[in-house]
């Protein structure tokens, strides 16, 4: 029995909520909450905010943020631990993930600068995520050929350059071809995980 309770958030960010990702990232939901983990659930495609951060990270010209995002950096705040459905493509991932990330994932909120360093401070220490991947590539194609580009820039360039840690990976190939029974396995598995909260 599940005694480990965490205050999850699941972030959805393939723009159709009707997707594959959807589904299993209503699966973590589901079944997370069943066992008495604490959920949020954002499905990106539905907020609304402007995708462009027009003037990068200058402090005096500081862009307002939308209801949604200020939303989105609470529930970041409150959370354990975060995880991160989305589909591959072009080998990276769906442009509202990524100008989510932009404009939530903010000097002062995720990481803050220090004098005379390259290295940031790291504001979202103590949590922890998982990233689950959908592609019509083969897993391996993706890890050893294109060096798992989305996944390179989610878990390291953003995630762990914040102090999110551990950040695990789980990624689900070759969806095209996949037999109804592949898909069953899948949801399996993102339920075990739920379950676990991790």
């Amino acid at each position: 029995m599940q005694t480990n309770r965490r205050n999850i958030l699941v972030v959805l960010g393939h723009p159709n909520s009707n997707s594959l990702c959807a589904h299993l990232a209503e699966t973590y939901v589901n079944e997370a909450k069943k066992v008495g983990h604490t959920v949020n659930f954002l499905k990106l495609g539905e907020l609304k905010f402007d995708y462009n951060l027009h003037m990068g990270h200058k402090k005096e010209s500081q862009q307002l943020l939308e209801p949604d995002l200020i939303q989105s950096q609470r529930l970041i705040s409150e959370s354990d631990h975060l995880v991160f459905v989305f589909p591959s493509w072009w080998a990276s991932m769906p442009a509202v993930l990524k100008a989510w990330i932009d404009r939530v994932f903010l000097p002062g909120f995720s990481f803050k600068y220090r004098k005379n360093s390259p290295f940031p401070e790291k504001l979202l220490l103590g949590k922890t995520a998982r990233i689950i991947v959908t592609m019509d590539a083969p897993s391996w194609y993706y890890k050893w050929f294109n060096k798992s580009p989305g996944v390179q820039l989610l878990k390291f360039g953003t995630l762990e350059f914040c102090g999110v840690s551990p950040v695990k990976v789980t990624i689900f190939g070759q969806v095209r071809t996949r037999k109804q029974r592949d898909f069953m396995k899948w949801t399996k598995l993102v339920e075990s995980i739920a379950i676990e909260g991790k």
